[in-house]
């Protein structure tokens, strides 16, 4: 599975610093696209957490999503200030995650597959592709890791 392409748009109002905007855009997507696809608290049954090192729990880095373009806006300066600036940057973290499952949703719609959870690992999307492989006997539960 590959984030093939992502395209971020918002109007902040008036911006003030552009790279420094930029910048807040792309790192608050990205981290958005680390929880929809990588990042996952495990834990066991008694409460243990099970990914408490960063080799078990994963988080982006720049390199993990090459393709992401950000365009900022300045349509509608807002009213409630002098300068007409908005919060900017941070809310490109906002939509990530319903919008993979979407994505994800709207690929595997001919299996009727309906991403419900997060993160998006390779493994529960291979799990929505292929809903009856890994049951149990009984049918009644999945084998298999947790992301």
């Amino acid at each position: 599975m590959e984030l093939v392409d992502y395209l971020v748009v918002e109007d902040v109002g008036r911006i003030v610093n552009p790279l420094t905007l930029h910048g807040q855009v792309i790192g608050s997507t990205v981290q958005g696209l680390g929880g929809a696809f990588m990042e996952n608290l495990v834990y066991d049954a008694n409460g243990q957490l099970l990914s408490g090192n960063l080799a078990d729990y994963l988080i982006p880095s720049a390199t993990d999503f090459p393709r992401i373009r950000a365009i900022s806006l300045q349509h509608r300066p807002s009213p409630t200030n002098p300068l007409g600036v908005k919060g900017a940057g941070e809310g490109g973290i906002i939509p990530v995650g319903g919008l993979m499952a979407n994505a994800v949703a709207n690929a595997l719609s001919s299996l009727g597959a309906e991403p419900n959870e997060l993160p998006l690992s390779p493994p529960r999307v291979w799990r929505l592709a292929n809903p009856f492989q890994g049951e149990d006997k009984h049918g009644t539960g999945t084998i298999g890791d947790q992301g």
